[in-house]
């Protein structure tokens, strides 16, 4: 029976190799997405650090980064990203926990307006916070009607843009976690529910494992939006307030100093780019690590099965 067999496995055709596969094609159609990226990604960033060495050369980076209005603006920078960003999770995680697990009339509608936040440029809330909490805004003037006094100073502030960036960035974390939530099985709530856990022990052992990759994914993103914006800065008025976008605006728009402006903005692409990549590593440390404890628990569920 065996030599029979292997007769036949003798006799049996021997499986053609495949084809080469055509690397010049995938090369071609790789070449157009490569030149994009040149043109609209790379070629600006190679300008602006030119532009930062060119003039007074490397005098430019030591008078820069020497000066202490850089250095403040620096701080002041990570500090508002650094505050907005904590705000954002914060207050996000709620509106997002409420939204997917709580349900009341005017949800559906609550969730489409902050879709709509989303859509907004970034110094319209701006303006709303100026019309509501301005000198000459809707609460001051109420006030001014009870007590004779416009107390309500905040927008100006630091506390203000921190505030205007809060409102307009956390639908950026509410966005991802409600997508996080909606892929927890509900029966595992239920079961938990029915084992006796409280809401807040099933939030946190059930429903936030899942939604870590969400909320850090969220939280990224703010802060990396949060370190580079300018129009809110800007429409507040805050005179005070001074951040790296808005020091390369007065550098190179107001003063003409185009090397000086140059080097901030260099710098600003250097810090953007180092969170970009901690994310991802911070990330992709997170996924594997998940993965692993998947894999984990399925040949444990395996082991007990057998």
């Amino acid at each position: 029976m065996t030599a029979g067999l292997v007769e036949r496995l003798s006799e049996a055709p021997t499986p053609e190799p495949n084809p080469p596969v055509r690397r010049t094609a995938a090369v071609w159609w790789t070449i157009g997405p490569l030149v994009i990226v040149a043109v609209v990604a790379v070629y600006p960033l190679v300008r602006v650090l030119l532009n930062s060495t060119s003039g007074r050369g490397t005098s430019s980076w030591s008078g820069v980064l020497s000066s202490e209005l850089f250095r403040t603006s620096l701080v002041t920078t990570a500090r508002i990203a650094a505050c907005a960003t904590l705000g954002c999770l914060v207050l996000g995680t709620f509106i997002a926990v409420v939204l997917a697990f709580v349900p009341f009339p005017g949800s559906t509608v609550v969730g489409r307006l902050i879709d709509t936040v989303l859509a907004l440029p970034s110094f319209l809330i701006t303006l709303a916070f100026t019309f509501i909490y301005g000198s000459a805004g809707i609460v001051n003037a109420a006030l001014f009607e009870i007590i004779g006094s416009r107390p309500v100073n905040f927008l100006t502030t630091e506390l203000g843009v921190i505030v205007a960036e809060i409102t307009f960035f956390t639908p950026f974390v509410v966005r991802p976690l409600l997508a996080a939530f909606a892929m927890v099985p509900r029966e595992q709530l239920d079961v938990a529910a029915s084992l006796g856990a409280s809401p807040w022990r099933v939030l946190r052992t059930v429903v936030m494992p899942e939604a870590w990759p969400a909320l850090i994914a969220g939280g990224g993103l703010v802060l990396l939006l949060t370190l580079n914006e300018f129009g809110i800065v800007l429409f507040t008025g805050a005179k005070d307030v001074t951040t790296l976008p808005v020091l390369i605006y007065t550098r190179g728009i107001v003063t003409f100093d185009l090397p000086g402006a140059a080097v901030i903005a260099t710098v600003q692409v250097g810090l953007s780019i180092g969170l970009y990549l901690l994310y991802r590593k911070a990330f992709a440390q997170m996924t594997s690590g998940r993965g692993a404890s998947t894999r984990k628990d399925n040949g444990n569920a395996v082991l007990d099965q057998a």
